[in-house]
This record gives C-alpha cells, sequence and structure tokens, in this order.
C-alpha cells in the first residue's frame, strides 16, 4: 500500500537580515534621529537666543557665532546629517519604482556622488564664513 505524502514544497528564497536594505534603512533611521537632535540644537541657537527682533541674526552675528568651533562643528553635523537622510529618502522613492540591478547600481552611485558633492559644497561655505569672523 503506497503512502501519500504532500508534494515537496520548493524553498523559497529567505530575505537576508543585515543587507543593503537593513544598512540603509539603519542609516536613514540615524541620520533621522541626528537631525532632530542637531535641528533643536540649530534652532534654539539661532533663533531663540538672539537679541534682535524677530529671532533674527544679523551677518556679522552669524560670522561672530560660527567663530565658535563647537558650533562649528554642529552646522557642519547638521549639514551631513541633513544631506545622509535627503540621498537615502531619494534613493527609496526612486527604488519604489523597482528598477533593475543596473539602475539601482546608477542611482546608488548617482546619489552618493551628490552627497558627497553637496556636503563638500556646504563645508567650504561654512569654512569660509568661519574664516571671516
Amino acid at each position: 500500500m503506497a503512502v501519500a505524502r504532500p508534494p515537496e514544497r520548493s524553498a523559497a528564497p529567505r530575505p537576508r537580515r543585515g543587507g543593503r536594505s537593513g544598512r540603509a534603512w539603519r542609516w536613514t533611521a540615524g541620520s533621522g534621529l541626528a537631525l532632530v537632535v542637531l535641528a533643536a540644537v540649530h534652532l534654539v541657537a539661532q533663533h531663540f537666543v538672539v537679541d534682535e527682533t524677530g529671532g533674527m541674526r544679523t551677518y556679522q552675528q552669524v560670522l561672530d557665532y560660527l567663530a565658535n568651533p563647537v558650533i562649528l562643528a554642529v552646522e557642519g553635523g547638521l549639514l551631513v546629517a541633513v544631506t545622509i537622510h535627503a540621498m537615502l529618502g531619494v534613493r527609496g522613492i526612486l527604488l519604489d519604482l523597482d528598477p533593475g540591478p543596473r539602475a539601482r547600481r546608477r542611482i546608488d552611485v548617482g546619489l552618493s556622488v551628490l552627497g558627497v558633492a553637496t556636503v563638500a559644497y556646504g563645508l567650504v561655505l561654512l569654512v569660509t564664513l568661519a574664516i571671516r569672523a
């Protein structure tokens, strides 16, 4: 007598833990957390502790503000966090369009180049203002 066995299931691919998308998610979450902290510091320091009416600094006050190395580091950190978060957000939107592997690679490279250029340009501007102080 033959025993009926259930049909064999093909081994479905299991999602990998810690893959590229997992890293991107962690970077996005980490940069988002950094944004909350750094943006709060920026808003308080730039707008709430200013003696001017309306909470806006004059050009000379901005130069004096950026002359402090700690503040320069905070503003540079904010620039880096915003850029990372923005590039990963754009990457996520583009990957929702389900591009092929070649297009994904181009997206990754293009956004990396754009992000590095953005941070470099922003840091040049920050340092230029700090030098003028």
